[in-house]
């Protein structure tokens, strides 16, 4: 079973490059797409239903958004914190997180907040998404299923995840939010990059900016985490830079683990 991440910085602009991706991406199960910046009605399920693919989204107008791309149904399909937690503090009003299961695992989309800048309002809020986060996977996990959680975490969780170990200290890369993840991870999630690749270099995201991505000035802050049962499945996790190679493409390119039937 293979299983994608891909900040798409919006389908519509997007749709072609991901299309041809999907085309060439012969044994990919499901694709799981952040910031796809459209409503769920305007989602352009059509082009992916015709090549076989079965569609669930959660979206808003310009802004956020994720989807799940898969090649057999999904079941069990939830999206926002809502769906197992209370809404007291308006953390769901951006769609942010959709989660389904696929053949016994349960697979959770994710578009973390970016913060802005260390200390704004924006800074604020992802530290709370952040904790809504981790009380919602400490409820989803006392439902024993497999889980792995994916997606554009805007976050690169050591120095090695940063082209300029420099950068630690600044958004996405602050402690407060370093702490946060580590938290979350600590509830029973692991790397599946990090199982095959210790070294530094690898990056998922490189700013459109002073040639970021010719220059690899990069952070690997997509990931896939997994729970234990998953993590000695997982066989293979890559990033597939090509897609960024292309004519306006987003800034992120996809990452790909692989998990033993």
């Amino acid at each position: 079973m293979q299983i994608a991440t891909w900040n798409v910085n919006s389908i519509r602009t997007r749709l072609e490059q991901v299309l041809a991706w999907l085309d060439r991406q012969g044994s990919l199960d499901v694709l799981c797409l952040q910031e796809t910046k459209v409503v769920d009605e305007d989602f352009p399920r059509a082009a992916f239903e015709e090549r076989g693919f079965h569609v669930e989204v959660y979206g808003q107008k310009s802004y956020n958004g994720v989807a799940l791309i898969s090649r057999d149904p999904l079941e069990k399909v939830e999206r926002g914190f809502v769906s197992l937690l209370p809404s007291v503090d308006h953390l769901d009003e951006q769609k942010r997180v959709i989660g389904a299961i696929h053949h016994g695992i349960r697979i959770l989309n994710l578009y973390v907040p970016n913060g802005s800048e260390v200390g704004s309002d924006k800074y604020t809020y992802k530290l709370r998404w952040l904790a809504r986060l981790k009380n919602y996977l400490t409820v989803a996990l006392n439902r024993g299923e497999p889980m792995l959680i994916c997606g554009d975490f805007n976050i690169a969780l050591e120095d090695r995840d940063i082209y300029d170990p420099k950068k630690a200290g600044e958004i996405m890369a602050s402690e407060p939010e370093r702490q946060a993840l580590r938290e979350i991870l600590a509830l029973g999630f692991q790397d599946a990059f990090r199982k095959f690749t210790g070294d530094s270099g690898y990056f998922s995201w490189w700013d459109y900016r002073s040639g970021g991505f010719q220059r690899n000035r990069g952070w690997r802050i997509d990931h896939h985490y997994l729970t234990a049962d998953l993590y000695e499945k997982a066989n293979a996790c890559w990033i597939d830079v090509e897609p960024r190679r292309a004519e306006k493409p987003s800034d992120h390119t996809p990452v790909i683990v692989a998990l033993q039937a």
